[in-house]
């Protein structure tokens, strides 16, 4: 076969995948153009990332990012932490003075083993997130680690869940943590897991400042 031919044949294999592509990416497009038009309700939504892997919170934050990009209102509640400082809050303490913000304060369950000074934590936390989450000027409420304060029946599940659903219309709510329960996740629209593949703590690596807090 001479070098004329090849070059040939590689052009027509190059036209074979280039028109293979273009039909998937037209009947791609097709399907999310119906779904768009299909998605005609307009209000907030209830998000729940939860699972075992890393990143929730993070994602949560990048929400946080987003709405502000858009000049929304925001208002941020963590469950849980609070002892040690991280990156998220002396980033919206130093530059969003804007947002608001509250921390439970107690740190991790497992370094404060007091449930009853937890459950009084969690419901002072509990009782400063409830008035955000029926304020209609808000537009993104953030309850982070909220799911733990379920597992530990720190928190009335049916308050919370009553509270999620009858937020104002536009208001949309991000909930993280592991687990939260079946009640919790039958709630809201979108539900991420993380799951937990590879962990560099596991790997006997220290937390890393700017990656992991």
């Amino acid at each position: 076969m001479s070098e004329f031919e090849d070059k040939d044949k590689d052009k027509n294999k190059d036209q074979q995948k280039n028109l293979k592509h273009k039909n998937a990416m037209e009947k791609q497009k097709t399907q999310v153009d119906q779904r768009i038009e299909e998605a005609s309700t307009e209000r907030g939504v209830a998000v729940l990332l939860t699972g075992n892997g890393k990143g929730k919170s993070s994602s949560a934050f990048g929400m946080v990012m987003r709405a502000l990009g858009y000049g929304q209102k925001v208002a941020v509640v963590q469950f849980i932490k609070g002892v040690q400082l991280s990156g998220e809050e002396i980033y919206l303490r130093d530059h969003c003075p804007q947002v608001e913000f509250y921390q439970m304060g107690t740190g991790f369950t497992w370094d404060t083993q007091d449930r009853s000074g937890d459950i009084a934590a969690a419901t002072k936390t509990w009782a400063f997130a409830k008035p955000l989450l029926a304020n209609p000027a808000i537009d993104l409420v953030v309850l982070d680690e909220l799911t733990y304060m379920l597992a530990y029946e720190y928190l009335e599940q049916s308050e919370i869940i009553e509270t999620i659903q009858q937020r104002p219309p536009q208001q949309s709510v991000v909930v993280t943590g592991r687990g939260g329960g079946a009640a919790l996740r039958d709630v809201m629209d979108t539900v991420s897991e993380v799951k937990d593949i590879k962990h560099a703590f596991k790997a006997g690596i220290k937390a890393r400042k700017g990656v992991d807090y």
